[in-house]
């Protein structure tokens, strides 16, 4: 039994090795959350403010899953429920006797539970998201870790609970800081936490022991994987309202830094995304930019980047907030 039953991890992804296990993807040496921090003892610089919405907020209180889910990941859920046995291979590791008792254990131990009286900025931005979503509250924890990273656990009929790295807050302002849980909660409001399962059961590299996984059925579970982290984009902007916001989250995964965080520039990275997109337009470009994204569990920051502008401006999200309710 594993204790990562159904992880729900906001990074920059991971990349499978030659024996289909999975391995922290890493576009530079020193890795890519790696100048998201700094070792120098100078005093860093706060992170770089982006606009902000007023203090009026819309409200989704009859938001579900489908209403803002992403074309492919409606796609590739339906090709995965086709898949014969999957499913129920995926719902039996998320219903593992024990598996709750261990987990709860191992956040309570080793993280520090977020709440009214501890860490109540964090408690607040987790409040404010899930009553904007119109979902309950999941347990949320912080821990101690240099790598910026979140990821959400969730068993069958339990309270699920969102983790969040310590690097995290400290290399993102509230509004960031909130996209990455709004982010989490999209995994939770689409009921993503049967698929993720069979997703992690390719990371933890236990493919050999489920004759199920074949090759073709791991390139589909992982396809799924990257069109599923953009609905949860979605969620973010949700609860932002503020496409610059979730882009500037994006940006400073792919190579923040607290101490220059003043000299980002959310607009020139909008504008890099839509270079990668021309550089890639060409038949052969098109086939490196497949490839490139195949071996991800996330896609690419560009990409992602790229997603949510396109979506700030459509009709879907123009019609969700004429629906909603500004408190």
């Amino acid at each position: 039994m594993s204790v990562q039953t159904s992880s729900l991890r906001y990074s920059l992804g991971t990349r499978r090795d030659n024996h289909g296990t999975a391995s922290r993807y890493r576009a530079m040496p020193s890795g890519p959350y790696d100048s998201a921090t700094s070792s120098s003892s100078t005093t860093t610089t706060a992170p770089a403010a982006v606009p902000r919405p007023t203090l009026k907020k819309n409200r989704f209180p009859d938001l579900t899953g489908m209403d803002f889910q992403h074309p492919l990941d409606k796609q590739n859920t339906n090709m995965l429920k086709s898949l014969p046995g999957l499913q129920f291979i995926a719902k039996s590791m998320i219903m593992s006797a024990g598996a709750e008792e261990i987990l709860y254990l191992e956040n309570i131990s080793t993280s520090i539970q977020v709440g009214p009286n501890q860490l109540s900025t964090v408690y607040s931005l987790l409040v404010d998201a899930c009553e904007t979503l119109g979902m309950d509250c999941p347990d949320l924890y912080v821990r101690q870790n240099p790598v910026p990273n979140a990821y959400t656990l969730a068993l069958s009929g339990k309270r699920p609970f969102i983790v969040l790295h310590t690097s995290l807050l400290d290399l993102l302002d509230d509004a960031e800081l909130q996209a990455v849980i709004a982010h989490e909660l999209g995994h939770l409001k689409c009921d993503h936490a049967v698929w993720l399962t069979a997703a992690n059961v390719l990371a933890l590299g236990t493919v050999s022991l489920l004759p199920i996984f074949t090759a073709t059925v791991e390139d589909q579970v992982m396809r799924w994987l990257r069109a599923a982290e953009l609905s949860c984009d979605r969620a973010a902007l949700l609860v932002t309202q503020n496409p610059k916001v979730v882009v500037s989250s994006f940006m400073k995964l792919a190579g923040g830094s607290s101490r220059l965080a003043n000299e980002l520039n959310v607009d020139a990275f909008l504008e890099q995304s839509r270079s990668y997109e021309k550089a890639t337009s060409s038949p052969m470009g098109w086939y490196l930019r497949n490839a490139q994204n195949r071996a991800l569990s996330h896609p690419l920051p560009v990409l992602r980047a790229r997603e949510i502008d396109a979506w700030s401006h459509s009709g879907e999200f123009r019609s969700l907030i004429k629906s909603s309710v500004i408190v």
